[in-house]
């Protein structure tokens, strides 16, 4: 017996996928949405954390950037008093300079050169004075230069030729000079003498060494 199905069937079928298909389009929706939520809400949650962070940070900040002002401006007190100090130390130093200056220029002062005068500014000293020779001149200057603890740097300003009457009829040639040289102060001269040694005891070290083969 042959039997014959008159229901519209294709059409119920296609029914059954779109109802199927709205239905998983419609729990897609719903778990789409579900999972943008979590992932707001976690986003949220990271970026309140992360906030809380920051504000706690920037109190830190606040507390170190006061306590680098207070550093800074101790800083600055303790440069201020090593300075005070320094000065008055100079100050009592300065006091025996010209000592210093009379003493070191008797001895090293050669034969046959006088000083008519003497000039001191700050540390800068002008000499004025006569010699028989050129050469007593340079003999000073390398004295000055050489031989003093307290006295550095000499510089020949000027010097010409002259004359001084011994009698009405001896005349004698002299030469004329200017020279500046700079006065130390008692700790640039400690420093002066500490390195002369160092430089020294470096030589003959090296002199009393054996010569390799």
């Amino acid at each position: 017996m042959i039997l014959i199905n008159l229901l519209p069937h294709r059409e119920a079928a296609r029914k059954r996928r779109r109802e199927a298909f709205y239905a998983a389009l419609g729990a897609s929706a719903v778990a789409g949405g579900v999972i943008a939520g979590a992932i707001f809400l976690w986003y949220g949650a990271q970026i309140s954390n992360q906030q809380e962070k920051n504000t706690v940070l920037q109190a830190e900040i606040k507390r170190l950037e006061a306590q680098i002002k207070e550093i800074a401006t101790l800083q600055a007190e303790i440069a201020a008093l090593r300075a005070r100090q320094q000065a008055v130390e100079d100050l009592q130093a300065d006091r025996n300079m010209p000592v210093h200056l009379l003493n070191e220029l008797v001895k090293q002062l050669p034969d046959g050169v006088y000083v008519a005068n003497l000039k001191q500014e700050n540390q800068v000293v002008t000499l004025v004075g006569t010699a028989q020779s050129n050469e007593r001149v340079s003999e000073l200057l390398r004295n000055l230069g050489n031989n003093s603890p307290w006295l550095t740097k000499p510089e020949l300003v000027e010097i010409t030729s002259g004359s001084v009457a011994l009698s009405p009829r001896d005349q004698r040639r002299v030469a004329n000079f200017t020279m500046r040289v700079r006065l130390l102060r008692a700790s640039e001269a400690k420093k002066a003498t500490a390195v002369s040694s160092g430089a020294s005891s470096a030589r003959a070290a090296s002199a009393s060494a054996p010569a390799k083969t």
